[in-house]
């Protein structure tokens, strides 16, 4: 995206996101092993090449300045970039997982050692998972949760879904091969294929689809324990959370009630073998990234159907995601330091300092909320936490990752699955560490985190075209302001202003502010909704609370670019388009449509701005131009 600064000026009242990226869409070219390019992807990229070529050298030579956990990082590095053992070794590595599976002979066995195959990794129809308590953000609580399907969601599912047919018809043919692969014979590989996928079946019309989920409040249902565990007839629900978390907590949070009531009808004595089969493909398709190259290839077939990549990344790359994802936090903190320099951390953390001061000018002088509404709006944001670049320590969990040379990939990936899922259900008793972050600093993304009522911006994000110390602030401010005053925003869309100031779900509105604002929210709903992209129509209800972010971040960084010397809104503007240009797969656009809680990136570009007055004098936009949209459809929400 560096290249792309070509902007077609005579197109900027017709189409704004045409005229800044139109020229360099023409050229772009999505490589063979992705399914996007530009904008965020491009910087993903960049940091992949440049840590790849770091990382090739410490493999050489691994330098003695390393901290203890980046030298076991390049031990695990080496031994997935090991790709002749990994040949030799081919599927006997993975058997004894499979054959764990294999060896379950009824639903008491499967029952009996349910608390060690989580501990593993295993997969089951149901999770459980320790993570805040959204009524109480200082402790954790137990959760249960939904597992995932092959299909991404129940709605792939549904009768005439045109796209499920061949996707479904490409997961079998690939399974097929792994089978055979492995060396399974004809007769057991189709039973069990067959078994799996009706077992998967069975199970969509009891979840909910991505829609519903995003209104992720709703996952919020707490039960008495033992009101959960009468929800199965055929398992020992106390049993095996004893098991797993050493106590029986007086309550669980449930976060699909629909699926766990129907838990008698979907695990049982008579769906055991089904759900067997459903377990032995789930694992099998775990372990195959971790085999021969001709596994983790044929094994990805399905997933680059699914996001439209042409073809499999090549084995160093697919070896540097393995070992930068097993030590995700370790490569953030190496990345940051070696390239993220204090001027950038200081100069974006006031940044997002101003922006947190042009939020509160507009809460103050905001005309449609009670002084009630408006005080605790503006005391969430006195409360917000600030995390820009990397984390102030590693969190220890990193520390246990110590490989062991006798073992091979496969093994000790599983051993160091078994020490964060142990860690994992410990924290059940512990007071919630509110400073771990959830994303590395080398990954180019941002996020709000409600719980915690925090933002987080990792190093990857702020760079050009985001934010540059060599671009204009105007220009900065239409990228990593927008961005930073986006995730702000997160905390008072339709999901995050449901809770606090401490991050506690909690209802501080009166009953009128609400209303508004719910009406407020479907005006933003119904101007997405049945937007037409090539690859379908945007759905504006899964996409709301990311358009309501938008809308405000836009607006709050478009203020503080006003307040500082020399702006440049026509700067602001583009860049702000900039940002959004991505050329992706019509698969990926696809699955995105119906999966994503994001509005597709040429509508970000273009709708928000159109809502904003200053687009208008800035461009000169009337009456007739593409990008008009006349005052009274206009939405402010903040």
């Amino acid at each position: 995206m560096g290249k792309n600064t070509q902007v077609d000026k005579s197109l900027l009242k017709d189409d704004l996101y045409q005229a800044v990226n139109g020229a360099w869409l023409k050229t772009a070219v999505i490589p063979a092993d992705k399914s996007t390019t530009g904008g965020f992807a491009d910087l993903a990229d960049n940091i992949e090449k440049l840590l790849m070529a770091d990382f090739e050298a410490l493999l050489e030579n691994d330098a003695t300045e390393l901290t203890p956990e980046m030298h076991q990082f390049v031990k695990f590095y080496r031994l997935a970039s090991d790709f002749e053992t990994r040949e030799r070794l081919g599927f006997a590595p993975a058997k004894k997982y499979l054959d764990k599976i294999l060896a379950l002979k009824d639903l008491a066995t499967w029952q009996e050692q349910l608390p060690e195959l989580f501990l593993a990794g295993y997969d089951a129809p149901f999770t459980l998972s320790v993570t805040p308590d959204m009524k109480d953000t200082r402790h954790y609580a137990l959760h249960a949760d939904v597992p995932s399907l092959f299909l991404p969601d129940k709605t792939y599912y549904e009768e005439g879904n045109e796209q499920a047919k061949a996707l479904l018809a490409i997961l079998k043919q690939m399974l097929n091969e792994l089978f055979e692969l492995a060396g399974y014979d004809k007769e057991f590989s189709h039973k069990t294929i067959e078994l799996a996928l009706a077992y998967d079946k069975k199970l969509a019309p009891f979840q909910k689809d991505s829609t519903e989920r995003a209104d992720y409040v709703k996952s919020y249902n707490k039960y008495a324990f033992a009101d959960f565990a009468s929800l199965s007839r055929y398992l020992d629900l106390s049993k095996i959370v004893s098991g797993l978390v050493k106590t029986t907590p007086e309550s669980i949070i449930v976060a699909e009630p629909r699926y766990f009531e129907a838990l008698n009808e979907l695990v049982n004595e008579d769906t055991f073998e089904s759900m067997k089969s459903w377990l032995f493909v789930k694992t099998l398709l775990d372990l195959t990234g971790l085999l021969s190259d001709q596994f983790r290839v044929v094994g990805g077939t399905y997933n680059r159907a699914l996001s439209g990549s042409k073809e499999a990344m090549d084995p160093k790359k697919a070896a540097y995601y393995l070992a930068s994802n097993q030590y995700s936090q370790v490569v953030g903190l190496y990345y940051a330091q070696k390239y993220f320099g204090p001027a950038a951390k200081k100069d974006v953390h006031e940044m997002v300092k101003k922006m947190i001061a042009v939020y509160k000018k507009r809460l103050t002088e905001n005309d449609w909320l009670s002084e009630a509404t408006r005080k605790k709006a503006i005391t969430k944001l006195d409360a917000l936490g600030i995390n820009v670049g990397y984390p102030d320590k590693l969190d220890p969990l990193f520390k246990e990752f110590v490989v062991d040379p006798e073992l091979n990939l496969v093994d000790n990936a599983t051993k160091f699955t078994q020490i964060a899922l142990k860690r994992h259900y410990e924290r059940l008793d512990e007071p919630v560490d509110r400073t771990r972050w959830e994303m590395p600093a080398h990954m180019v993304n941002a996020y709000y985190h409600p719980s915690f009522n925090c933002i987080v911006f990792p190093a990857a994000i702020l760079q050009a075209p985001f934010y540059s110390l060599e671009q204009s602030k105007s220009a900065n401010y239409g990228g990593i302001g927008a961005v930073i005053a986006h995730e702000i925003s997160h905390a008072f869309d339709n999901n995050g202003a449901q809770f606090d100031e401490h991050g506690n779900l909690s209802n501080w509105w009166t009953d009128a502010d609400l209303n508004h604002f719910q009406s407020l929210a479907n005006k933003m709903i119904a101007q997405f909704d049945g937007l037409k992209t090539p690859a379908g129509t945007v759905n504006g209800k899964l996409v709301v609370s990311e358009n309501i972010a938008d809308a405000g971040g836009l607006s709050c960084a478009k203020e503080a670019a006003k307040a500082e010397p020399n702006a440049d809104l026509a700067e602001f503007f583009i860049n702000w388009a900039r940002i959004w240009g991505m050329k992706s797969t019509l698969e990926r656009e696809k699955l995105l449509l119906a999966i994503d809680v994001h509005a597709p990136h040429v509508l970000r570009a273009n709708i928000q701005p159109q809502n904003l007055a200053d687009f208008y004098t800035t461009f000169d936009v009337q009456p007739g131009d593409g990008m008009y949209l006349a005052p009274e459809k206009r939405i402010t929400i903040w």
